[in-house]
């Protein structure tokens, strides 16, 4: 008896090394790694600076780290959660939003909904910040009403949040035959300069989620020195948009059972609702082929690519990536990405340009999913503290400096 008791000791002495040495390995893949230029070069170095000195989630060794909730370790169940709750409320995102609509100079329509209320106090110094969807996304998803409220509660003032909804999402009226696309910045560059020539004391800043980050950089791109922004970030960001469109047209279950179906169905949705809309432009569209679309590059060839001027969907992804505009930002910029994102891979990351512009920095963690980062127990989103803690510091009447 003393040997087997010896035996099993032995065995449960074996397990809890084996699970502590797996528990130090997973919680070493844990770290965010920060990807900015190098902090030796002084020239080079400003967002660096600014996330090492006000942003501890990102930068303190103690504290940079982000763990998965255990029942949701990987990408696509990270993925698929995110989408799953989409219209959850409790405490963490029960919030009220008050409806602008604002016309654009083509007659379309994009509403924003602000959190808090809009102010009418012109010369108020509060910081806006505005927030762009993602596809098929609109001010109601779970992680943007979780994130205007913690930005709201963010520094003395707090941060008023403005959710740019795109046309024709989140029962915005299409009232033009242009819809939007990743391509097309026209809608971000007039909402911003509204926003700045209204609230002209006013910091600005900007948070774009998945191809929403895609237009934001785009934006930012374009507009250089130019923009009235202070500081952007981005979430789950799409540099690659070829790479991102080919990951969702390979076959899989989920993909096939679940991201492809609701993404289409948005878009036929949006289609059908607006038929005379749509047909009112100069561009001829193939509604049949449209409804019988089963992929989003279905979707994509036979309406986005042809209101974009592109031959198919393959030219339009190539020419809306927002890699190439990586080096004419001129504001500090923030990417938060997952190395697990099944549909904008970490490969798409453009390591180099990042570190080679003083203005960028990419915080990349191991796992995420694409639009999750959920954490804890009960699972909460990790990434309210790094985009509160970025956005407090590059708004400061200081800068971050």
């Amino acid at each position: 008896m003393e040997a087997i008791s010896m035996l099993l000791y032995g065995v449960m002495a074996a397990v809890c090394a084996a699970l502590y040495y797996r528990a130090r390995l997973f919680l070493g893949d844990c770290r965010v790694t920060l990807v900015a230029a190098a902090a030796s070069d002084k020239r080079r170095n400003y967002v660096r600076a600014l996330v090492e000195a006000h942003c501890p989630s990102l930068a303190d060794p103690k504290k940079a780290r982000y763990v998965p909730t255990p029942y949701l370790i990987g990408g696509m169940l990270q993925t698929v959660y995110s989408a799953y709750i989409t219209l959850r409320r409790d405490k963490r995102s029960n919030i009220k939003y008050e409806r602008e609509l604002r016309t654009m100079r083509d007659g379309g329509t994009v509403s924003l909904d602000w959190y808090p209320a809009r102010t009418e106090d012109a010369k108020s110094t509060q910081p806006i910040v505005i927030v762009v969807s993602g596809l098929g996304g609109s001010s109601y998803e779970y992680h943007i009403r979780c994130l205007a409220k913690r930005l709201a509660a963010t520094t003395d003032r707090g941060m008023r949040v403005v959710v740019a909804n795109h046309r024709g999402c989140g029962r915005t009226p299409l009232t033009s035959s242009k819809m939007y696309n990743g391509y097309d910045t026209s809608d971000l560059t007039e909402v911003i300069g509204y926003l700045s020539q209204s609230f002209p004391s006013a910091p600005l800043a900007c948070i774009g989620f998945s191809l929403g980050s895609n237009i934001l950089m785009r934006y930012l791109g374009e507009a250089g020195d130019r923009t009235p922004l202070a500081a952007a970030v981005g979430v789950s960001v799409t540099f690659d948009a070829s790479m991102t469109g080919r990951l969702m047209s390979k076959p899989g279950f989920l993909n096939d059972t679940f991201f492809q179906p609701a993404l289409v169905a948005v878009a036929k949705r949006t289609v059908s609702r607006n038929l005379d809309t749509i047909r009112s432009g100069n561009v001829e569209y193939d509604i049949d082929a449209i409804m019988r679309a089963k992929r989003v590059s279905e979707v994509d060839d036979a309406l986005t690519a042809k209101a974009c001027g592109f031959k198919d969907c393959w030219e339009y992804y190539a020419a809306c990536s927002a890699v190439d505009s990586v080096d004419s930002i001129r504001r500090p910029f923030l990417a938060i990405n997952a190395r697990d994102d099944p549909i904008t891979p970490v490969a798409g990351v453009p390591i180099e340009k990042i570190e080679n512009n003083p203005h960028t920095a990419a915080a990349i963690v191991d796992y995420g999913g694409h639009l999750g980062f959920f954490t804890g127990i009960p699972a909460r989103i990790w990434f309210l503290d790094p985009v509160a803690e970025f956005l407090a510091a590059a708004l400061a009447p200081s800068g971050g400096k």
